[in-house]
């Protein structure tokens, strides 16, 4: 019975109700009189199809409330196959339903082997359209390099797959240590460049003498000791993507000539006199507030619309939910392997302290820690010790199902319950269950009203 698809039927009528119910009873029917009925059969036993009488009351001539739990109906589950059913002389209600979002329209009187072959065919387009989202979730493989359990994770790893074909200018912002090289590398690898060069800078870890020559080149006796002629990191990457990373900390002096040459693609060489086309991609990188800076007048203005056409925020390890354990377990087979140890994994203890532990240095604080505790181990399992990491009080979320489930359902409970002023008989309806089911939960769960 439980393994029959579940059919909806929004029909005022009793005599009607009786005969769909009878004609479709291969399906799992469940009856709706009215609105409200509907909805709280909808919230209960989420149908797939529904089939809904425009004309229902209080006013059957009015296809207003037919209209009104369509509209709540697709807020509700917007994936809905919704069949509305008309009266014979009401298809312009018809059409208007479909245009709010109805799969298909049906006028009475009823020819049930027309309705079955129009239903039958709204549960064929369901099971595709499910088939079609599993395959695309299974499909879907974390960049390269880069491990994203947790959804915010995945939804920009999604971001970079669409951005990464492109041109367009991308600046990462992240705290340090959150992989911002790792992605823009991604982006590299993704897009038609990846032949060529993908050549990074750190603006932070070369000297402010030294920085200007870095990134455009100089031409030979342009300064003492420039013996031959030296190509800028921009020029080498020629065709591939130029990554300049912590561009917050480029010099105010630098940023008028970074600026010139992402509005022209062309650069000079210090001593030099001719422009020298470069085609790059550009990407950059901070962790810093660069807002911050432009109120402060030591970041260009101009400058910061110019590199940020995209903007990607890197969250922080701590704000990505299982991810910790989920890097600290691939981190271990790649360390382990690298200095030929036979670790199997963490203890109770280690892999806890790992889950709540803040993070501050993000990845690159966890990779450290991770490779620490890989020379360090003396077993099998990776101990707290090993790891030198302290478990924090605030508490892990469960694996077990059963577990997550109950805390789920509670805080569901508990909200719905805050919503409707305490009241069981709206609880049990906005949750779509009974209130003897209710009750059963509140028994189940310990709540006290």
């Amino acid at each position: 019975m439980e393994d029959r698809k579940i059919l909806l039927i929004i029909e005022d009528d009793p005599g009607l109700q009786k005969q769909l119910k009878w004609s479709f009873e291969d399906y799992q029917t469940v009856i709706a009189g009215h609105r409200q009925d509907a909805i709280i059969a909808l919230r209960r036993f989420m149908p797939s199809v529904v089939t809904l009488d425009l004309g229902l009351p209080p006013d059957p001539t009015n296809a207003s409330e037919g209209l009104q739990t369509l509209r709540e109906i697709l807020e509700l589950a917007p994936l809905t196959k919704v069949i509305v059913v008309t009266g014979n002389d009401d298809r312009s209600n018809a059409l208007e339903a479909v245009s709010l979002g109805a799969y298909d329209f049906y006028q009475k009187p009823i020819d049930l082997d027309v309705l079955k072959t129009i239903i039958q065919r709204a549960f064929h387009l369901d099971e595709l359209e499910k088939e079609n989202v599993r395959l695309q979730q299974k499909n879907k493989e974390p960049l390269n390099g880069i491990i994203a359990s947790c959804k915010k994770m995945q939804n920009l790893s999604r971001t970079v797959e669409k951005i990464a074909p492109t041109q367009i200018t991308t600046l990462l912002l992240g705290e340090t240590g959150t992989g911002k090289e790792l992605l823009a590398k991604a982006i590299h690898d993704l897009s038609d460049r990846s032949s060529k060069p993908f050549v990074a800078v750190n603006c932070a870890a070369i000297p402010e003498s030294l920085l200007e020559s870095e990134l455009f080149g100089y031409e030979k006796g342009a300064f003492t000791g420039a013996t031959k002629q030296t190509k800028g990191k921009i020029e080498y990457a020629d065709g591939g993507t130029f990554f300049l990373d912590e561009i917050g900390d480029l010099p105010f002096s630098l940023q008028s000539k970074l600026l010139r040459f992402i509005q022209e693609r062309k650069i000079e060489r210090l001593g030099g006199r001719g422009e020298i086309p470069v085609d790059v991609r550009i990407i950059c990188a901070t962790h810093q507030n660069i807002q911050e800076l432009i109120i402060r007048g030591s970041f260009r203005e101009d400058l910061f619309y110019r590199v940020s056409e995209m903007v990607i925020n890197i969250p922080p390890l701590r704000e990505r939910e299982g991810d910790a354990i989920v890097i600290a377990t691939a981190l271990l087979r790649k360390f382990s392997e690298l200095h030929k140890k036979t670790i199997r994994g963490f203890s109770k203890e280690a892999a806890l302290a790992i889950e709540t532990f803040d993070w501050p240095g993000n990845i690159r604080q966890l990779e450290n820690k991770i490779k620490r505790a890989v020379i360090m181990a003396n077993e099998p399992l990776v101990s707290l010790e090993d790891l030198e990491i302290t478990i924090n009080d605030k508490p892990s979320s469960p694996f077990n199902l059963r577990e997550v489930r109950e805390e789920s359902e509670t805080a569901a409970i508990k909200r719905a319950l805050t919503h409707c002023d305490n009241n069981i008989s709206k609880t049990a309806q906005l949750l779509g269950v009974t209130r003897p089911t209710l009750y059963s939960l509140f028994e189940k769960y310990g709540i006290q009203i």
